[in-house]
């Protein structure tokens, strides 16, 4: 049997060398904890095994931060749905409002879009978001 030596490729313009660097992970998730304390039980040493007590602070540690990660992301869909109940409350009321480029109005609430993050609605054409409206009159009783 022989072995063949393998020539070597040339890079291609495809290949950039920042397309070859990964990003790295800022976050621990369970899957990164998962194989850190896999590979700590493959190499531990036979004759002083992990402390049972110190693999379950770490499991305890592990549910902790999934019930954390869970409630904030909780957080941030109630809050994203409070934005657009807010919103489209608006609907039919007189709106003042105050732009980021220091523009101000009036008028009424027309319709509203969740298209972005924060909603946007609609006052006498002029798409406002949600965090610039200043004031609010409620429509006049028929």
């Amino acid at each position: 049997m022989t072995i063949q030596p393998i020539a070597a490729q040339p890079a291609t313009a495809a290949a950039s060398p920042a397309s070859a660097v990964r990003a790295p992970v800022q976050t621990m998730d369970a899957n990164v904890f998962m194989t850190l304390l896999v590979a700590q039980l493959k190499n531990q040493n036979p004759s002083a095994p992990m402390d049972s007590n110190q693999m379950m602070s770490q499991t305890i540690q592990l549910s902790m931060m999934e019930k954390t990660t869970e409630m904030a992301t909780n957080s941030k869909e109630a809050f994203s749905l409070q934005m657009r109940s807010s919103a489209a409350q608006l609907i039919g009321h007189t709106v003042n409002y105050t732009l980021a480029d220091g523009t101000t109005g009036s008028g009424i609430a027309g319709s509203v879009s969740y298209a972005g993050a924060v909603p946007t609605v609609t006052v006498s054409d002029v798409s406002v978001p949600l965090d610039s409206i200043t004031g609010l009159t409620a429509p006049a009783a028929s």
